[in-house]
């Protein structure tokens, strides 16, 4: 009863039966197992948010059976969130998922561990775009806060406390393997939080993040002027 506590209620709502049962399989294998039903159209999601009242929905709003609309009739109903899980979509459509109120978006040929980690990010509270989306949404030139996409917080921008990790991590020199072994995560993984911060913070390279960390106190600015890192 107390691990139905702590994992969220999940429903995964696409149409394509082999992808929602391949994408149950690899969240129960990184221990998401509480997936309490695969949704094939609109009707039978509701059906299953009624009964269950999950925490969070995977959802793919271009496949047969789904809209944006279904996004925002979600949003109505309360508090759940929304992570979308789509093919290769124009920056429009994105935009038209953003404004529903999408609280993440990846795409369905990522990394298999970044869309687990998109579906613990976004379960938290968090906003999370895999690098893929994040280009496009570059491309495009959609400027996410203007959607009401990221709430900034005091300093202007909202980092998960990963992000944070990876901010701080850049700042002391280590690089990409580094860091992916240091977080024990994926290479592919790193890149993608290193978009991430670089969309946020509006940077364009590691200097201006490295900045930002020594401004914002998360590393010591004699510690990165002197190299002690070991």
């Amino acid at each position: 009863m107390s691990l139905n506590k702590v994992m969220p209620r999940i429903i995964i709502a696409d149409s394509q039966q082999l992808v929602a049962c391949g994408l149950h399989a690899t969240l129960r294998s990184h221990g998401l197992d509480q997936v309490v039903g695969n949704a094939r159209n609109e009707n039978e999601l509701f059906e299953l948010v009624d009964h269950f009242s999950p925490e969070l929905i995977i959802l793919d709003f271009v496949a047969d059976g789904f809209t944006v609309e279904t996004i925002v009739k979600l949003k109505s109903k309360g508090r759940v969130r929304i992570l979308a899980l789509t093919d290769a979509q124009q920056g429009s459509t994105l935009v038209h998922a953003l404004r529903a109120g999408v609280d993440g978006y990846v795409k369905k040929d990522c990394d298999l561990q970044e869309i687990v980690e998109a579906v613990r990010e976004t379960h938290a509270g968090r906003k999370f775009f895999c690098g893929q989306i994040l280009e496009t949404i570059r491309k495009e030139g959609i400027d996410l806060e203007s959607l009401n996409v990221v709430d900034p917080d005091c300093m202007g921008v909202s980092l998960s406390k990963r992000e944070l990790e990876v901010i701080r991590l850049i700042a002391e020199g280590f690089t990409n393997p580094q860091i992916s072994e240091k977080l024990f995560v994926s290479p592919h993984t790193v890149t993608t939080h290193r978009r991430n911060i670089l969309q946020k913070l509006g940077a364009n390279n590691t200097a201006a993040v490295v900045m930002y960390a020594v401004q914002s106190g998360l590393v010591s600015p004699n510690k990165f002027l002197f190299g002690q890192r070991h």
